[in-house]
């Protein structure tokens, strides 16, 4: 088992202590190493030590590293670079747009970035080549086509129906995004990630060693992450829309209408970075698999009644 999957099968039994570790891995400056430095953390990581300098390299290796293929991530597509990158497109789509093609721009932008993210961060341990296949590119581009689209609908009602009723304005603009963003981040995770379904994935023994491919453990990592991102994107979705709503009610930006948009701006960005650990954390990196739900040739390896497998991110 990877020396990072073993960090997970130590630590993080609760999501309050989940959350602690990812606020410290989703730190920006982590980016700053070069892929030599990260080398040397893992190497440093899977050596079994408990100084703080190998504390900082476990640190390192957890944020940069992936677990499965133990090589280092791309730099835009690691998990310390999901806020900094992502927030600005979040932003500019959850924002009210005059026109379809500034909604399609931005919802592209962003569910491009989401589906490389996702890609980049999957589950691997099945897969021979590392790079894409023709099929995987496909999907790919139809999940991103597809995302972008249903993204911009309620911008694209508008405009083509005309609607210039202030009630439906509001529930296209503000509460339609809502399970839209939640139902996109879903859809984005399980098509960019069904080979994991289709062909499964490594499970492993309490002991750390690999038993064996399965789809069912697959097909609940695939699922767990799914959710996760949806909580993620719904939230931030949610929260930003119900602060406005209630604060409009208020004299002071009743007065001073144009405390909205820079408000509007402050608390998305807020929500995500609050709810980016939050939703890493719901669901363990290192997850396990009941006895009875593995296929039939691997329960007799489930000697503790559970089998354990890496659910990416």
């Amino acid at each position: 088992m990877d020396p990072n999957l073993l960090y997970w099968k130590s630590q993080g039994q609760s999501v309050l202590s989940r959350v602690r570790i990812w606020c410290e891995l989703l730190d920006p400056s982590l980016l700053l190493c070069s892929d030599a430095q990260l080398q040397r953390a893992r190497s440093l990581a899977g050596g079994g030590e408990t100084s703080e300098k190998d504390a900082a390299a476990q640190t390192l290796a957890l944020s940069s590293i992936h677990a499965d293929s133990g090589a280092v991530l791309p730099l835009l597509f690691r998990p310390p670079a999901l806020m900094p990158v992502s927030a600005p497109l979040v932003v500019a789509s959850f924002l009210p747009h005059n026109s379809v093609k500034p909604a399609l721009f931005w919802q592209l932008l962003l569910q491009s970035y989401n589906a490389g993210f996702n890609y980049t961060n999957r589950n691997s341990s099945s897969q021979q080549s590392k790079t894409a296949s023709l099929k995987q590119l496909l999907l790919i581009a139809g999940t991103v086509s597809y995302a972008t689209c249903a993204g911009a609908l309620p911008q694209i009602f508008i405009n083509r129906l005309g609607v210039r009723s202030a009630p439906i304005q509001t529930f296209l603009r503000s509460i339609l995004p809502i399970p839209l963003s939640a139902a996109l981040a879903f859809f984005s995770v399980s098509t960019i990630r069904i080979e994991e379904t289709e062909t499964g994935i490594q499970v492993f023994d309490s002991h750390g060693s690999p038993v064996g491919i399965s789809k069912a453990a697959g097909e609940k990592a695939v699922r767990e992450t799914a959710l996760s991102r949806a909580a993620l994107f719904g939230t931030t979705a949610a929260v930003p829309n119900l602060l406005i709503a209630l604060l409009k009610r208020t004299k002071l930006f009743q007065r001073n209408s144009l405390l909205v948009a820079p408000l509007r701006h402050i608390s998305i960005a807020l929500i995500l970075g609050l709810m980016i650990p939050v939703s890493f954390s719901l669901f363990p990196q290192l997850g396990t698999i009941k006895k009875e739900t593995l296929e039939k040739e691997l329960q007799a390896a489930a000697a503790d009644g559970h089998l354990f497998y890496h659910r990416g991110l």
